[in-house]
Parts: C-alpha cells; structure tokens; sequence
C-alpha cells in the first residue's frame, strides 16, 4: 500500500464516522427536545390535578402484554403476602 491508499482510506472513514457522530449529536439534541416536551405534558396534567406517578405507571403498563403484567401482579400478591401486607 502507498502512502497515498492509506491517507485516502483514512480520510474516507475519517468522514463517514464525522457523519455518525454528528448524526447521533442531532438525535441526542431531538430527544433532549421530545424529553422537554414530555416534562411540559406532565407538568400540565398535574396542574389540571391528575396524579403524574399514576399517569407513569399506566404508561408502562400499556407497553406490556397481558400475560408479563399478570405474571408481575402475582409475583407482587405473593411478596405482599410473604410481608404480611394483605
């Protein structure tokens, strides 16, 4: 390889892994921006009285399936019950 083949290789993925980073800077900057957004959607919810930690935990329920949700409910009623708190 001359010295010249290697340089332009270099440079080349120089450039494309600039692109990847500068790529994922701009994603990080949109999701500070939709996390912002979030926090005010909260904030509002609360100001008109709704429970926010509520609203989280629905939020997290709706990403799962039936069966995980139910498997987690009973693995809580049996450490409730192991604790003496039913």
């Amino acid at each position: 390889m001359t010295d010249q083949t290697t340089d332009s290789s270099y440079r080349v993925s120089a450039d494309e892994l600039r692109q990847f980073v500068e790529r994922v800077e701009r994603l990080e900057a949109e999701k500070n921006d939709i996390a912002d957004q979030i926090k005010e959607v909260f904030a509002e919810a609360k100001g008109r009285g709704y429970d926010t930690k509520a609203m989280r935990k629905l939020i997290a329920l709706r990403k799962k399936s039936a069966d995980e949700i139910a498997e987690e409910e009973a693995i809580l009623d049996m450490y409730r019950e192991a604790l003496g708190m039913r």
